[in-house]
């Protein structure tokens, strides 16, 4: 079956936010055939360029990216585009997870985390 966007089954639209090419893969490899469209950009300010043309209905944001912080980018996220859901993904603790839910985020994901976590958070998010 082709990965290209059938307009009669409509694939939501993700972007993945993050560095490390490793995680990256892992998180490519997690949701692939899962009926998403996947992209992905390696830091803030790639990602501001993205969303003035594409509009994901999730956002995957890491913390720790090359020109900032995630937690501080989530409130302009939520700012300028209301309707995209953020997922939090960070190897930090709970003191963390606090600030990014208060920031606007709306699922904060620990490292490491299952696929199914992964998964039912994005479902959950775009339902």
């Amino acid at each position: 079956m082709s990965q290209t966007t059938d307009k009669t089954k409509k694939q939501k639209k993700v972007l993945i936010v993050e560095d490390e090419g490793d995680m990256c893969l892992l998180l490519n490899i997690l949701l692939t055939g899962r009926d998403m469209e996947l992209d992905h950009v390696k830091n803030i300010s790639a990602a501001e360029e993205y969303l003035k043309g594409e509009q994901p209905s999730v956002v995957i944001l890491d913390n720790k990216l090359p020109d900032g912080f995630g937690i501080d980018y989530i409130s302009e996220i939520k700012k300028n585009y209301p309707s995209i859901r953020i997922i939090m993904i960070s190897g930090f603790d709970n003191a963390a997870r606090d600030v990014a839910l208060e920031n606007g985020a709306d699922v904060y994901l620990e490292k490491p985390f299952t696929r199914e976590q992964l998964y039912q958070s994005i479902l959950g998010l775009m339902n």
